[in-house]
């Protein structure tokens, strides 16, 4: 296997724009007894995602240290009962991204493809609540996670449904999710 192939596919590689430009950081993390809650906002439901993403992955080492070198792409889908299905799914596609054999850290998350409930930026509705299916797919901009390089912190283990919660309401659209560490 060559330094162009992963896994059997061709390794895609960014382009000068695209890493040429990082997000504002709008995500924290909050106190937990025993694991570590992400707080992430945005400008709508979809930039939260992606926040909660990028803190994920910013719990496990110093962004500053990754480079977008190489870009790997995910899909998760929900039955949409509600946007916590979708968040869970979404996370944890990422997440397994990173556990994978090469080791891949992300440094940004950019949510390409958003089809929620009436297909706009936010959640079209009742807070927490979409119709029919529901799909993100999104590209992760980042390289393969080197410990000489990349400082390790806590490894997240596991994505959460417990005090998950979605809000999107007009200036108002964050999630809350606990990851287990």
């Amino acid at each position: 296997m060559g330094d162009e192939e992963v896994q059997g596919e061709d390794v895609i590689r960014p382009t000068a724009e695209e890493v040429a430009t990082l997000p504002p950081v709008k995500y924290e993390y909050l106190d937990h007894p025993a694991d570590v809650q992400i707080h992430a906002w945005g400008d709508d439901l979809r930039e939260a995602y992606e926040q909660a993403a990028t803190g994920m992955f910013g719990y496990m080492t110093e962004l500053e240290s990754v480079e977008m070198v190489e870009v790997r792409e995910v899909e998760a889908e929900a039955d949409a009962e509600d946007f916590q299905g979708l968040l869970f799914h979404f996370l944890d596609e990422c997440l397994f991204v990173f556990s994978c054999d090469p080791y891949f850290i992300t440094r940004k998350v950019v949510i390409t493809d958003w089809e929620v409930g009436g297909g706009g930026g936010g959640a079209e509705g009742a807070e927490g609540r979409g119709e029919g299916m529901m799909k993100v797919r999104a590209k992760l901009y980042g390289e393969e996670f080197r410990l000489g390089k990349h400082p390790q912190g806590s490894e997240v283990k596991a994505i959460t449904y417990a005090s998950m919660q979605v809000h999107d309401k007009p200036g108002q659209h964050e999630v809350f999710v606990i990851v287990d560490i």
